[in-house]
């Protein structure tokens, strides 16, 4: 695959995986340690650092890792900050890394941000505990395997014009609104799926895939 721009790492635990290289890696606090235990070096470490040990954040700025710190007191959460770095690196194509596990409203907040217009000129995906999220905005094409499965989630508001192909329940120009399940646990019917919307966001869920899919 091609390489990325930007890996943004999120603290909490998370299983292991190959993460594809990129130009720089980003640490929103905590997820310094989990870049380490995935062996990525990382560039830049943001947040409050109230999760990061002093040891570990000391050999990151000892490898060369810029540390921008905030106050506790903020009005954006790490992962935020994190995101608005890799848009001042100049990102397009970036990944983020992150955790299923710990508190709801943080993954709920987190996978709501995604499909903030400010990171509309990025082409974003998350590896969220064993699934693979990517926010659609326009057109994707996705490659999978025949047989799984893939949900489509309006974000913000709703999504108009969806038309999707190489999925077993096709949608033709639909309209998915918030609170809908209309596009939950469609199928792959081949190596890929073509999602396309005239206007809105919308998150395509795959919640068991392959490591070497991310694209």
């Amino acid at each position: 695959m091609a390489e990325l721009d930007v890996v943004v790492v999120a603290s909490g635990e998370g299983p292991g995986l190959t993460v594809p290289s990129a130009r720089h890696v980003v640490a929103a606090d905590g997820g310094l340690l989990r870049a380490r235990e995935l062996g990525l070096d990382v560039d830049v470490v943001v947040g409050d650092l109230d999760s990061v040990t002093p040891e570990a954040l000391a050999a990151a700025e000892a490898a060369g890792a810029r540390v921008v710190g905030y106050p506790r007191a903020k009005d954006a959460t790490d992962l935020e900050l994190a995101l608005d770095e890799a848009l001042e690196l100049g990102a397009r194509r970036t990944l983020l890394v992150a955790s299923a596990q710990g508190r709801l409203d943080h993954l709920l907040a987190s996978l709501l941000l995604l499909g903030s217009e400010r990171y509309a000129r990025l082409e974003l995906d998350a590896l969220v505990g064993d699934a693979l999220v990517h926010v659609v905005r326009g057109e994707r094409t996705l490659a999978g395997v025949p047989g799984e499965l893939l949900t489509l989630l309006p974000l913000g508001g709703p999504a108009t014009g969806v038309t999707t192909e190489g999925l077993e329940y096709p949608l033709a120009g639909e309209t998915l609104g918030p609170g809908t399940t209309r596009g939950v646990s469609n199928v792959f019917t081949s190596t890929g799926a073509r999602v396309t919307l005239t206007d809105g966001v919308l998150l395509a869920v795959r919640p068991e895939v392959a490591r070497d899919s991310l694209c």
